[in-house]
């Protein structure tokens, strides 16, 4: 057996030890909700009819049953968005495997799902981190009616998955068991589109033929292929044992796909309270379990968001985790993979070279990860090193290949990319804050240069089309956090930085915004806390400061005379510039109680649940 890394062991132990009363109220809330017998049994005979009264006559009969499992179907789909529309046809494939197998299952509510690529740069927006907690909330109300046995969570994209994991854990006597749609096929290059982003903002292609790169890029049903959070998402729900090994980067579409959904439906019934493998949702998602996403997120380059959404995610489980711990473990867990933007590569090539079963087999032989945890398919991760096939239409599961069948895209523990992970912290006298160093060149890790403070993306984009930007400088992005604005993503700043970057000037972005998976080639300081809203050291900063961004020494600094800043003071809007249209004003009470981004910028109060 492989002896786990110390750093692991000690950061897992010292989260567990942090965490000792918040843990043992949520495992003793659980253990009091927990029930032998399906949840209906406890209803009224008034409660239980409502609860049936839609149910086909053949489905009554089985819920009417009092061994019978019935499973609680969440859904965020919508026609809309890639990335959900194959949702669509899941739940009567789910309600019919139930069926074949004793059971049923009823679809118990949807959740909001939107879309970061179409609102980017937009006032909607402003309403993308505050989603998740919303889909959390609405995870729950689905699940009051407390009358199933098991959940399945039908999700896939960057808030989606963070929130129904959370609404589940609020019910974690109960077993869950997620389904992803897949990622669409692959497009154009997204090195590709890259190029032409930075060619219209240099005017040097028209809108009709960035449309069509674009277009080229996001062309049918599926999430997008570059490893933004989505496809961050589905792989912190393989390492965590919460899916099916490989189910991830299925194509919509693909002969197994319907075979995965069947399967994982199978599933949610084995494990359910009432089976012999029972396996409640809040008990799996265990330190162990939560440090095991973590190395994920490190070793594969993954979206820079989870350094907010696993925080709060871990809250949920009764976990207080920071971003010191994603430092520790950064320091010996080695980064694996180059996926875009880390790298050329697209998901779908990624899963061709092995995929996730081949990084977690790669991680478990080094002790990287902990084995001894449980999953949906039981006791182990070393389970979730498989990938599955067809075979006579049934599906089997086969185990990791030995070696990557493209070491540039998927490298050996032995020969990584990079000895330490693709995120780092940065501390100093403007606050803490997160960098994605997987992306960004080593030789861009350090700048050094004079601020120039911008209160808004259009503030800064109207400097660039003045001519106004043609230098060395670090770009300071005010007001984009949590309380100010509900911590937009800044995509709309990377195309420009990246044509600053080219034209040979160092260039740097600090902000207490968001940009995800895809921040790409230009160093950028985010998610700083505290925030300005509530006086962080963002809010001190003048144009003309010299700011020292260093990645290897993990410092992020104003070079200002320390009595000169102590008494300066802050700059701060008591107020976004507009808080209404598109829904903003109904967001209101979700601003001002928000929390900083190192505690998951969590829209309830932290003490309620951890």
């Amino acid at each position: 057996m492989t002896k786990t890394n110390q750093t692991l062991q000690s950061v897992t132990e010292r989260i567990s030890a942090r965490s000792q009363p918040f843990r043992s109220d949520y495992l003793d809330r659980l253990e009091r909700t927990k029930q032998n017998q399906p949840r209906r049994a406890q209803l009224s005979c008034t409660n239980f009819a409502h609860a049936v009264a839609a149910a086909s006559s053949n489905d009554k009969i089985t819920l009417h049953h009092e061994r019978a499992i019935n499973l609680g179907i969440v859904s965020a789909y919508n026609d809309m968005l890639s990335a959900h529309q194959p949702f669509d046809r899941f739940p009567e494939i789910i309600k019919q495997t139930a069926r074949d197998n004793g059971a049923t299952a009823q679809f118990a509510g949807g959740v909001p799902a939107m879309c970061d690529g179409v609102t980017q740069g937009r006032s909607g927006m402003e309403l993308s981190l505050f989603s998740r907690d919303v889909i959390a909330q609405a995870t729950a109300v689905a699940l009051s009616h407390d009358t199933f046995d098991s959940v399945v969570a039908l999700g896939t994209c960057d808030k989606i998955v963070p929130g129904l994991l959370m609404g589940a854990l609020a019910f974690g006597h109960l077993p869950t068991v997620f389904i992803p749609a897949g990622p669409m096929t692959s497009g154009i290059p997204n090195s590709e589109k890259a190029i032409a982003r930075q060619k219209f903002a240099q005017g040097k292609i028209t809108r009709k033929e960035l449309m069509e790169s674009e277009c080229a890029s996001y062309h049918g049903p599926g999430t997008c292929t570059f490893y933004g959070t989505a496809n961050s998402n589905q792989m912190l729900l393989e390492i965590m044992g919460l899916q099916l090994p490989g189910s991830g980067f299925i194509n919509p579409g693909n002969e197994i796909r319907d075979e995965v959904t069947r399967e994982s439906t199978l599933r949610a019934i084995k494990i359910s309270a009432t089976a012999d493998e029972y396996t409640p949702i809040g008990e799996m998602v265990d330190a162990k379990v939560i440090c095991n996403a973590i190395v994920g997120l490190l070793a594969t380059g993954g979206s820079s968001n989870h350094t907010i959404h696993l925080i709060a995610i871990a809250r949920c489980a009764g976990f207080i985790v920071d971003w010191s711990d994603f430092s520790e473990l950064s320091s010996v867990v080695p980064t694996l993979t180059q996926i875009y933007p880390n790298g050329s590569a697209d998901v779908n090539q990624f899963h061709a070279a092995g995929g996730m079963a081949l990084v977690i087999s790669q991680l478990l032989s080094r002790g990287l990860l902990h084995d001894d945890v449980k999953t949906i398919l039981g006791d182990g991760l070393h389970r979730c090193s498989s990938d599955p096939i067809l075979n006579n239409g049934k599906i089997e599961w086969t185990p990791a290949p030995t070696e990557s069948a493209n070491s540039e895209i998927i490298a050996s523990v032995d020969k990584p990319f990079d000895n330490t992970g693709g995120l780092a912290l940065l501390e100093g006298n403007i606050g803490r804050a997160i960098i994605k160093t997987s992306a960004v060149d080593p030789k861009h890790y350090d700048v050094e240069a004079p601020a120039k403070v911008f209160q808004s993306q259009k503030e800064f984009l109207q400097a660039f089309e003045r001519d106004q930007l043609n230098m060395d400088f670090v770009a300071v992005l005010v007001n984009q956090g949590p309380r100010a604005n509900g911590m937009p993503e800044l995509h709309k700043l990377m195309p420009v930085l990246g044509v600053l970057q080219d034209r040979g000037h160092h260039v740097a972005l600090v902000t207490d915004g968001r940009l995800s998976g895809a921040s790409g080639k230009v160093p950028t300081a985010i998610h700083l806390t505290p925030e300005c809203m509530v006086g962080g050291g963002l809010s001190k900063l003048r144009d003309g400061d010299i700011v020292r961004l260093d990645c290897g020494k993990g410092e992020v600094n104003a070079i200002v005379d320390a009595d000169v800043w102590a008494a300066r003071e802050e700059q701060k809007n008591p107020a976004p510039t507009e808080v209404f249209g598109f829904g903003r004003e109904l967001f209101s009470a979700f601003r001002k109680g928000a929390g900083d981004a190192e505690q998951g910028a969590c829209t309830f109060d932290a003490d309620d649940v951890a």
